[in-house]
């Protein structure tokens, strides 16, 4: 999901990715994209994401891309995708010049065992959340944080109630000092709920 590693602080040092079979790209910003190219040239993977910025991935010589839409679905490897809404921009960084890269979206992933998870992507918080704990009833959900180019713990804490899921992954925060939204913060807006919420660490598996 939106591979950035060159330049990103917040990558664990030493680590080598050995494979990729999928990459699912929620929007055009360098800190979502900057590293799909060379790793669709290194592993050869499905990439998914919205037409026009599969345009430009097949302009830089990604082969195996995979276009679609929002609202619509389709199955990669094993796992089935649903592209859902995202409230943000997504313009591309092309040789000094912001280029049309379609529309911002998040992913819901289903699982072969039955199970779906919710990838927000970047987004703020939006009604139509509840259309997709609804339609899609994600167990697992990935939600942004950080504020300022997302929304912050106060809007995931409403997404969270909008969504209703067991378990919540804060993601986008921390890897520049102005994102400042933090898992504490989440846990303790959504204290009277019946969700985890999970810090991820790197080198350190949550079991689902």
């Amino acid at each position: 999901m939106d591979p950035w590693i060159d330049g990103n602080p917040a990558f664990p040092k030493g680590f080598e990715i050995s494979g990729v079979d999928t990459i699912c790209i929620s929007h055009g910003h360098f800190d979502h994209i900057h590293d799909a190219v060379p790793l669709a040239r290194r592993f050869s993977p499905e990439v998914v994401a919205i037409f026009e910025t599969c345009q430009w991935l097949e302009s830089k010589g990604v082969e195996k891309t995979r276009a679609m839409n929002k609202g619509g679905s389709q199955k990669v490897g094993d796992v089935t995708v649903t592209m859902t809404h995202a409230i943000h921009s997504c313009g591309i960084l092309d040789d000094g010049k912001i280029i049309y890269g379609g529309e911002a979206a998040g992913y819901v992933l289903h699982l072969p065992d039955g199970r779906s998870v919710y990838f927000a992507g970047d987004t703020n918080v939006f009604g139509d959340m509840h259309l997709i704990e609804q339609l899609y009833h994600p167990e697992l959900v990935f939600l942004p944080i950080g504020d300022l180019f997302t929304m912050g713990p106060r809007e995931a804490a409403m997404a969270c109630r909008l969504l209703k899921p067991r378990r919540v992954i804060p993601m986008h925060f921390g890897t520049f000092p102005a994102l400042t939204g933090r898992p504490e913060q989440l846990r303790e807006l959504a204290a009277d709920l019946e969700i985890e919420i999970c810090a991820l660490e790197p080198g350190k598996p949550v079991e689902w």
